[in-house]
């Protein structure tokens, strides 16, 4: 799990700027990659408490921690290209939009690190699907991480009834980091132009 567990200052200082198309994929791999870890693995610690670490040594639960963080993080790869490109088109006249192959390109990558080709599928499908309704003038500026944060509350293994308990609290979280991420993303490219 050591793997998949990005240091906050690593992240946020390998980003000075972003001036390429690379830029741009990297930064949404990692920042969904980090929103994603470091929402799941703190709900369930929050929740298992201190039997978390024991929990961890059974092979049922992290399986289901394994689907569950693919889930998330191809829900929170969607949500932040969708976010940037509508951010850059409104606020950059960004004219050539990318979202899409920058998509593709990411669960590409990641179907070498163990995203399944069923959560693959099912990603690029809904990723098309929401692609042709998207109002890219707007997007940014309403409640563009929405699907990211459905999909923690419903991924996460824990037991529904508690889950019922937390919603408010797990949607409130996710979108605390995303938060972090917009301001970031501002900031990165608060030089930007495509005049």
């Amino acid at each position: 799990m050591g793997d998949y567990f990005f240091p906050l200052k690593k992240i946020s200082s390998k980003f000075r700027t972003i001036k390429t198309k690379k830029d741009l994929q990297n930064f949404i791999k990692e920042r969904a990659a980090h929103v994603t870890q470091t929402t799941l693995y703190g709900y369930l610690k929050t929740r298992i408490g201190t039997r978390y670490i024991a929990m961890l040594e059974d092979e049922k639960f992290v399986e289901s921690i394994n689907i569950a963080k693919w889930n998330i993080y191809v829900s929170a790869i969607s949500d932040l290209t969708f976010y940037v490109f509508s951010y850059l088109i409104n606020q950059k006249n960004l004219k050539d939009n990318d979202a899409q192959e920058i998509f593709i390109n990411i669960i590409n990558e990641e179907s070498t690190n163990g995203l399944s080709e069923e959560i693959s599928k099912k990603a690029k499908d809904e990723f098309k699907k929401k692609l042709n309704n998207l109002n890219w003038e707007l997007y940014h500026s309403e409640d563009p991480f929405i699907d990211s944060g459905l999909a923690l509350y419903n991924w996460s293994p824990i037991a529904d009834e508690l889950k019922i308990l937390d919603k408010d609290i797990v949607l409130n979280s996710i979108k605390l980091k995303w938060n972090i991420v917009k301001n970031d993303f501002k900031e990165l490219t608060k030089n930007l132009s495509f005049d």
